[in-house]
């Protein structure tokens, strides 16, 4: 696995929505089982180029996304191998019967993607803004639960989720990321990326807050505070190991989501440390509420998720270590 982190994290030249249809391209023109599936947002992910190019492997099933995922899995049931997009909360709220019972029960290869994660749904508002939708899907049986970070990130990722038999959930930002890491880095699905170094503590993030976690990291710096960080962009199948080796090496754990802490990444990893290897943990996340409408700056601040609050709970878990 060749992972370069970049030395300066900014913004991302290529949207993810663009890299995700790119990506869908390839695939589709070297495996004819290649389906895209989409409820009536096509525009809003960027499909359209697929759609042009496959049109006879485009099924825009309208705004049923119930019906979408029965369809790709009926799609799944002969052969092919479907990818099927709406915003994250319709997917997992809407569809969940569905994804459970027709999917998963039925042991499916159906490749769902959410869109618009946590406060990256921005001015859709507290209806469109996802915060439980990885807590949901983890607790379905045989589920791999994903949050790819950046563009390179997602390019390597897609071919594996394709060659991959099974259910699959994929929350994505539709637009503009941080880039975290270089062109043509490689990662595995199932195991964390060790960004950075260090003894003092551990920072366990996903998403958005990778970033995030990185300027805490350098903010801690100048206290002469080093922290070790982990990329947990699997949810499912958990990297135990990382976790555990954390814990044993650094004594002091802080998760970071774009999720409710309720049933997120740190409820999961606080999983591993009761039954394994206790040591304190500090949650920064969404803390059991709703969204509400806003820019990304305003929702980082207004629901904790920024750098300062991510160096606020390494310094709180470091008084109790």
């Amino acid at each position: 696995m060749s992972i370069q982190v970049c030395a300066e994290i900014k913004k991302d030249a290529v949207d993810m929505r663009d890299a995700y249809c790119s990506s869908l391209i390839r695939l589709a023109d070297e495996d004819e089982r290649i389906i895209a599936l989409d409820a009536d947002l096509m525009g809003a992910m960027g499909t359209k180029p697929f759609e042009k190019k496959y049109p006879e492997r485009t099924v825009n099933c309208g705004i049923q996304e119930a019906n979408m995922v029965g369809v790709a899995c009926g799609m799944s049931a002969a052969g092919k191998v479907p990818f099927a997009h709406t915003f994250a909360p319709f997917m997992t709220r809407r569809a969940c019967d569905q994804i459970f019972m027709s999917g998963a029960y039925a042991k499916m290869n159906v490749k769902l993607v959410g869109s618009d994660p946590g406060i990256t749904a921005q001015l859709n508002g507290g209806t469109h803004m996802p915060f439980e939708d990885m807590g949901i899907m983890r607790l379905i049986p045989e589920m791999t639960v994903l949050e790819p970070t950046d563009v390179s990130m997602l390019e390597d990722l897609m071919p594996q989720i394709a060659a991959q038999y099974g259910m699959v959930y994929m929350r994505l930002v539709r637009k503009e990321v941080q880039q975290v890491y270089a062109r043509g880095s490689q990662f595995t699905i199932g195991k964390a990326v060790r960004v950075r170094e260090g003894s003092d503590a551990t920072i366990i993030a996903s998403g958005f807050c990778v970033a995030e976690a990185i300027r805490a990291a350098e903010l801690l710096a100048q206290e002469r505070i080093g922290v070790r960080i982990l990329d947990m962009f699997t949810w499912k199948p958990l990297d135990r190991e990382a976790i555990l080796s954390a814990a044993a090496e650094t004594g002091a754990i802080v998760t970071a989501e774009n999720h409710n802490v309720i049933n997120g990444l740190g409820a999961a990893v606080a999983e591993v440390l009761v039954r394994e290897r206790p040591v304190p943990v500090e949650m920064v996340g969404v803390q059991d509420e709703f969204g509400e409408v806003g820019k990304l700056p305003y929702l980082a601040e207004r629901f904790g998720l920024k750098a300062e609050n991510i160096a606020d709970a390494v310094r709180c878990v470091l008084k109790r270590k």
